[in-house]
């Protein structure tokens, strides 16, 4: 049987950001009683009685109504592989341009599985020489940088303030880059309730952003994840939306909206792209290389999708608007359990902070200790409880101090029993900890 060696196999396999997301299905695994804030998977509560036999029909009626579609050839379209770009992007396009205000073309949409395919597929049309370099708002979400890992792209961390990405920074970035004769080719940002940070940017800061890149000829990667997870009346205008010299490529995702288990997302690239004599937009590019890798998203996963926005008025946000409702309540119920549980004793007050999101799904927590693996084997193995540690998200040695919460799988009795057993943990080392370093 031939033996493969390690250093013979792509280097991405051994870098820790893409073994930390197998450490903690690993640890889940192993640990399957714990109470788990670790995972950023969307509650399925709302899902149970989902019957998508409906959802398809309610598309395949639109077909036959709207696109004047016979009955054969409407179901025939969920039957065949159908185009790269995708099956659903009017309707895609048309709840962007209602619920955010995005002037969006179908032509510029691609359907992809899943916001990580975007991602994948829009760092290689980008970056095809290696002096390519992609910058992050760091801690960034771990799929940009593993999708950068897999296609030996390099990446540069930008520190991400309470205002979005350090504008200083980046400008720094990208002239050291072209003094090495490199080039910052995009700017990956989640500027509402970013996955760690929580980080929310203002409207002056968007705009501040936006010129940012157009000084330093760079293009901005917009993931809106958690946008519709926004208090009413707290939303702020998508990068994309603000976008008038199509700075920004839009990457979404229907997974924490409608059904994760479609694995459904999209791309807004409208980028002009032009050469070899012919005029042609970003997204046309991308709906190639798509060809080559998934083939095309799977149309009836597409068809459920749109069936599940057809009937809340083709709108994005109406669907997502109940599911908002309760992330923020399992959020609220979460800072409030770490008052009542960890801020209230007086050895944990001061040595373990946390941030304050008013949206998203993560709260960020700071210990005074290594929150590594080994500190979460610990926790699982004498606490039953999980969480993840927040050193794979950042570029650099930062953030090995600090783990991650998530309260959107959970509902609120076991938020409580989760935060209860976490403090009893930080009580167990936080005082041991102090004691050695005041000796």
């Amino acid at each position: 049987m031939p033996l493969l060696d390690e250093s013979g196999l792509h280097g991405s396999l051994q870098d820790p950001v893409l073994g930390s997301i197998s450490f903690l299905n690993e640890v889940m695994g192993r640990y399957p009683d714990a109470i788990s804030f670790a995972p950023g998977a969307p509650r399925l509560l709302h899902l149970e009685n989902t019957d998508l036999s409906h959802y398809t029909d309610v598309y395949l009626d639109h077909l036959r109504t709207s696109r004047g579609l016979t009955d054969e050839r409407a179901r025939r379209l969920l039957h065949e592989y159908g185009p790269s770009r995708g099956l659903i992007n009017d309707i895609v396009a048309e709840a962007l341009g209602r619920d955010h205000g995005m002037a969006t073309r179908p032509e510029s949409v691609v359907i992809t599985v899943g916001a990580q395919e975007a991602m994948f597929l829009t760092l290689r049309a980008l970056c095809p020489s290696p002096g390519d370099l992609l910058a992050v708002a760091t801690p960034s979400y771990v799929g940009i940088v593993g999708a950068a890992r897999l296609l030996d792209v390099g990446v540069v961390g930008v520190a991400d303030t309470d205002r979005g990405p350090d504008l200083d920074e980046l400008r720094a970035a990208c002239r050291a880059a072209r003094a090495e004769g490199r080039h910052v080719r995009a700017l990956y940002v989640a500027p509402d309730y970013a996955n760690p940070s929580g980080t929310v940017m203002g409207l002056a800061d968007r705009h501040a952003l936006l010129a940012v890149a157009e000084e330093e000829d760079l293009l901005l990667l917009e993931d809106g994840a958690y946008a519709f997870t926004a208090p009413p009346g707290a939303e702020v205008p998508p990068l994309k939306a603000l976008d008038r010299d199509t700075r920004v490529i839009y990457l979404g995702t229907f997974a924490k909206v409608c059904l994760p288990g479609a694995r459904v997302g999209f791309v807004v690239a409208d980028q002009p792209v032009t050469g070899s004599g012919r005029d042609r937009l970003l997204a046309d590019e991308l709906a190639v290389l798509k060809s080559m890798v998934t083939v095309n998203t799977a149309p009836l996963s597409q068809a459920v999708i749109a069936g599940m926005l057809l009937e809340h008025g083709g709108s994005l946000a109406g669907l997502g608007r109940e599911r908002a409702r309760v992330y923020r309540e399992n959020l609220t119920f979460l800072l409030d359990a770490l008052d009542r549980h960890v801020g209230s004793r007086p050895e944990l007050a001061g040595a373990v902070t946390w941030n304050r999101p008013r949206g998203g799904f993560f709260v960020r927590m700071r210990l005074p200790v290594p929150a590594d693996t080994e500190l979460l084997k610990r926790c699982a193995a004498g606490h039953g409880v999980l969480w993840t540690p927040m050193a794979p998200f950042w570029i650099g040695d930062a953030g090995d101090h600090e783990l991650r919460l998530s309260c959107s799988y959970l509902d609120t009795p076991a938020i409580e029993e989760g935060v209860r057993r976490l403090a009893g943990f930080l009580q167990e080392i936080v005082p041991t900890h102090t004691r050695i370093h005041t000796s």
